[in-house]
C-alpha cells in the first residue's frame, strides 16, 4: 500500500497505485465471472442486482483515466468479462433490463464513461456478440424517463461511449438531455440540481463534472455548449475553493458525502477540460490536498481496504436510502487527471498553497477569471495585484464562507432537503465546519439523541419536565445572505411559534441572533460544535451563559450569550456515539433556557477552533451586531 501521495513528478504515479490499491480491495468480493461486486450487506432502495451493478461501475470512474493515460493494473480482464456478463441476459449475473427511473440509469454512466475513454481495455476484449449486446443494453436506457435533476446526464455519458466504440444510437436525444440541464444553470457558474433548493456538492460532482468531460469529448461536435460549460466552470471555480480547508479538508455538507474525496473532482475535471479559470499549480494544490487529507484516515474510512459507508470512519447512521456498499466508489472521481499524460501542464506545474491561507503568492498563468466571485473581501489574502477574501459570501448556496486559522466554517441558511436520511442536520443547521463537521441524529428523544451541534433546538413538552422532543430549523423561509458575511432566515417550528435567525462571521468567532415569537412555553437549547472526547477531554466547563469543551488534541468549542435577552444555562452533553461524521464519540457545549410566551432575543458568541486559535476563548468577545 501507498504511504501517501507526493509533489511533483511523483504525485501522478502516487495517484496511479491508489487507484489500483482501491479498486484491487474489490476484487475478493467480485462474483466469478466479474459482473457483481458486493463488499457489504445492501440496505438500500434498489434491488441486489443494481446494488452489485453499482459495486462494478462505480470503480471505472478512476479505471478508466488510469486506462486512458497508460496506467497498470492487473484485474483490467476482469472488468472486461464483468461487461460480456452483466449485459448477457442468459448469464446467471446478468444486471437486469433498465427501466424508468432506476439505479442501473446511474451507473450506465460509469461504463459509457469508461468505453469513451478506453476501448481498448473494456470493450476491444469483447468479441462481435458482446459487443452487440452491451451496446444493446446500454443504448436501451437512453429514452427511459429519469429524474429532473443531474440524472439526465447518465444518457449523455452512455451516448459519449457510444460513440467511441461505433454503435449507432439515437445522438440526437442526447441533445434535448442537454438543453433541460442547461435550464438549470442560475448564474454565477451555480446550478441547480433540478428544481430543488439544493445546491450542494451535486454541483461539482454532477454537474460541472459531467459537462466539462462533454466539453472535453464532443467540444468539437457542439463548441458552443462547450463552451459554456467551460466557462460556467470557470465561474465557479474562485467561489468553490472558499469550501477546501488549507489542509484540503472540504466542508463536509448535504447528502452523499460517503463519496467523500469525489469533493475533489471539479479540480481535476478543469484540466482535464482545458479550463484555465485557476492556475495548474493552485488547482493542483487544491486536488492534492484534499486527496492527502483523505488519504491521511485510510486506515479509518477503509479498515479493510474497501471504502467504508460512512465519512470519517464506517458510520451507516449518516448513510442515505440510496447508499449501496459500492456507493462510496464515486470518490474514484477525483482522478480524472491520470487522463491526462505525464507531460501536461497540470502535472508539470509546482503545487501552490491555498490561495486565501495565510501567506499564500499566486504562481505563474493566473486566470483571467481567478479574481471573479470573490464575495465580500472584508478580510484576505493579497495574491498579486489581487485579494482572496476570507470570508465569502455567497448568494446562489446561501451561504457565507469563512477561513480562520487554515478551517473553514459555512454559515448556511438557504438550504434544505428533507426527503434524506437526517436531511435537517445535512442542510439546515447553522454552521459546518472542515475540523468539526457535523452530528446527525440517533434517535428523536432528548439531548444526548439529538447530537444538536450547531442547531437551536426547541421543545414544547412542558416547563416543568426535562424536555424530551425537540425540533431545529428544517427550511428557512426568505433567506438572504449579505455581502459583509450575514446569513438570514425565518422558521416555523410550529404554527404559532416563529423564530428568526441571523448568522455573522466575526473571525475566529460566528455570532448567532434569534428573536422568538412564540404563543406557547418553549425549553431551547442551543449547540457549538461537537468536540472529539476520545483520549479524554482536557476542559470542560460551564456556568451561567457560557459552555465549552477542549479535545484531547486542543481543539475548543464553545458558546456564550452576548448581549441582552435572558441568561441561559451552560452545560456539556454528551451525544451517542456514531453521530458526528468526523469523531466516533463526542462532547457538546449547550446554552438552555425556557421562555415564556411572548418575543424573546437569545444572542451568542460561538468559538470552534484548533490550538493554534483556542486562546481566543479567553480572550474579548465580539459585541452582539444590530438586528
Amino acid at each position: 500500500m501507498t504511504t501517501g501521495i507526493g509533489g511533483g513528478a511523483r504525485a501522478r504515479a502516487d495517484l496511479q497505485t491508489y487507484v489500483g490499491e482501491l479498486a484491487a480491495a474489490l476484487v475478493p468480493y467480485a462474483s466469478p465471472h466479474g459482473a457483481r461486486i458486493r463488499p457489504g450487506v445492501n440496505l438500500t432502495h434498489h434491488d441486489d442486482a443494481a446494488a452489485d451493478l453499482e459495486g462494478y461501475a462505480r470503480p471505472l470512474w478512476g479505471l478508466a483515466p488510469l486506462a486512458a493515460g497508460g496506467g497498470d493494473f492487473a484485474h483490467w480482464e476482469l472488468w472486461a468479462r464483468g461487461l460480456d456478463a452483466g449485459t448477457d441476459p442468459e448469464h446467471p449475473e446478468y444486471w437486469g433490463g433498465i427501466g424508468d427511473v432506476d439505479q442501473r440509469q446511474v451507473e450506465t454512466a460509469a461504463i459509457g464513461f469508461a468505453l469513451a475513454l478506453a476501448p481498448e481495455r473494456f470493450w476491444d476484449p469483447l468479441d462481435g456478440r458482446a459487443r452487440d449486446r452491451v451496446g444493446r443494453w446500454l443504448a436501451a436506457s437512453l429514452p427511459r424517463a429519469t429524474p429532473p435533476n443531474n440524472w439526465n446526464f447518465f444518457p449523455v455519458m452512455v451516448s459519449l461511449g457510444l460513440d467511441r466504440v461505433g454503435y449507432a444510437h439515437d445522438r440526437d436525444a442526447r441533445h434535448a438531455r442537454l438543453d433541460t440541464l442547461e435550464s438549470y444553470a442560475l448564474g454565477g457558474g451555480w446550478y441547480g440540481d433540478g428544481a430543488t433548493a439544493q445546491r450542494d456538492y451535486y454541483v461539482p460532482w454532477a454537474m460541472h463534472f459531467y459537462g466539462l468531460i462533454y466539453a472535453a469529448l464532443a467540444g468539437e461536435a457542439d463548441p458552443a455548449r462547450a463552451e459554456r460549460f467551460r466557462q460556467r466552470a470557470a465561474d465557479f471555480a474562485p467561489d468553490f475553493r472558499h469550501w477546501f480547508a488549507d489542509d484540503g479538508a472540504a466542508v463536509p455538507f448535504g447528502r452523499s458525502l460517503t463519496y467523500r474525496f469525489a469533493q475533489g473532482s471539479f479540480w481535476g475535471a478543469l484540466p482535464y477540460a482545458g479550463v484555465d479559470a485557476l492556475s495548474h499549480g493552485e488547482v493542483k494544490g487544491l486536488l492534492l490536498r484534499h486527496l492527502r487529507w483523505w488519504r491521511a484516515r485510510q486506515e479509518r474510512i477503509a479498515p479493510d481496504g474497501v471504502l467504508s459507508i460512512g465519512y470519517g470512519y464506517p458510520q451507516p447512521l449518516m448513510a442515505e436510502q440510496y447508499n449501496g456498499p459500492g456507493s462510496p466508489y464515486w470518490a474514484m472521481k477525483a482522478f480524472l487527471p491520470l487522463a491526462l499524460p505525464a507531460g501536461h501542464a497540470f502535472w508539470t506545474a509546482a503545487e501552490e498553497p491555498h490561495a486565501a491561507a495565510e501567506g499564500a503568492t499566486a504562481g505563474a498563468g493566473e486566470g483571467a477569471a481567478a479574481g471573479t466571485g470573490e464575495g465580500a473581501v472584508a478580510d484576505g489574502a493579497r495574491i498579486g495585484a489581487r485579494t482572496v477574501a476570507r470570508v465569502s459570501a455567497q448568494p446562489h448556496p446561501g451561504a457565507v464562507l469563512m477561513r480562520s486559522g487554515g478551517d473553514v466554517t459555512a454559515l448556511s441558511g438557504l438550504q434544505h432537503g428533507m426527503w434524506a436520511r437526517a436531511g435537517a442536520a445535512k442542510y439546515a443547521k447553522f454552521a459546518y465546519s472542515t475540523r468539526f463537521a457535523f452530528s446527525v441524529p440517533s434517535g428523536e428523544t432528548g439531548l444526548t439523541h439529538g447530537a444538536y451541534d450547531s442547531v437551536l433546538a426547541v421543545s414544547d413538552d412542558g416547563p416543568e419536565a426535562e424536555p424530551v422532543h425537540f425540533r431545529v430549523r428544517e427550511a428557512g423561509e426568505e433567506p438572504s445572505t449579505t455581502a459583509d458575511g450575514g446569513v438570514r432566515s425565518t422558521w416555523h417550528p410550529w404554527p404559532d411559534v416563529e423564530i428568526t435567525t441571523w448568522l455573522d462571521a466575526s473571525a475566529p468567532w460566528h455570532l448567532r441572533t434569534h428573536r422568538v415569537r412564540t404563543a406557547r412555553p418553549l425549553f431551547t437549547a442551543e449547540g457549538s460544535f461537537a468536540v472529539d472526547r476520545d483520549g479524554g477531554p482536557v476542559r470542560l466547563e460551564s456556568a451561567a451563559g457560557s459552555a465549552v469543551a477542549v479535545s484531547a488534541a486542543g481543539d475548543l468549542s464553545g458558546l456564550r450569550d452576548i448581549g441582552g435577552g435572558p441568561v441561559r444555562e451552560g452545560r456539556v452533553v454528551n451525544p451517542l456515539p456514531g453521530t458526528n461524521l468526523l469523531a466516533r464519540r463526542t462532547a457538546l457545549p449547550v446554552l438552555t433556557v425556557r421562555l415564556e410566551p411572548g418575543e424573546h432575543w437569545l444572542r451568542c458568541a460561538v468559538l470552534g477552533a484548533g490550538p493554534e486559535q483556542a486562546g481566543a476563548w479567553d480572550g474579548p468577545v465580539p459585541p452582539p451586531p444590530a438586528h
